[in-house]
């Protein structure tokens, strides 16, 4: 006679400590269900955060402010020219505050912004007018820009790569291949 009472004693237990989880399990729940907007916001946030360092870089850029490009370029940025120059940050705010590179208008298009994690891919095509130590840069360039949201919360810069586009040549980066 005790084995049914210890067994129906054991059931009312469980039962009770079901009843008492249920709320923990349904909030439990509901957050995993709220996760994924969660991240799809955080992206968002991340790629309209990107979208304004790119403006900044840009401005900067255009005025020659070697501040604004301090603050935007990481310590270890490495910087790949049309020409094949490489630049790590000190040299390219060298670069921008003696004028080795004026860059009188730059105006960017078809952006595209990739983000993984702390990391982001932007890739833009940018018509630039100005002059560099190498000649006129006036024309059409392919970009990428490497940029990582430091654990002290900014994006930088750590890396630049820029291709001139050929002249005549009106294929957009992210248009798909013609057809053979």
């Amino acid at each position: 006679m005790s084995r049914p009472c210890l067994h129906f004693r054991s059931l009312r237990a469980s039962l009770s400590t079901l009843l008492l989880l249920l709320p923990l399990l349904a909030w439990g729940a509901s957050l995993c269900a709220q996760a994924p907007h969660h991240a799809k916001r955080q992206g968002k946030l991340a790629k309209e955060q990107i979208q304004d360092l790119e403006e900044l870089w840009r401005i900067a850029t255009v005025t020659g402010d070697v501040a604004t490009m301090d603050r935007l370029l990481s310590d270890d940025y490495v910087g790949i020219s049309w020409t094949g120059r490489i630049n790590n940050k000190a040299m390219q705010l060298d670069r921008v505050r003696n004028r080795t590179v004026a860059v009188e208008q730059m105006e960017l298009n078809d952006m595209k912004i990739k983000v993984v994690g702390t990391i982001a891919i932007v890739t833009s095509r940018a018509t630039v007018k100005g002059n560099s130590e190498d000649g006129s840069i006036n024309g059409d360039f392919h970009y990428t820009h490497v940029i990582q949201r430091l654990p002290s919360g900014p994006w930088k810069i750590t890396n630049l790569e820029a291709t001139r586009i050929p002249a005549g040549e009106h294929m957009r980066r992210h248009d798909p291949p013609p057809a053979p």
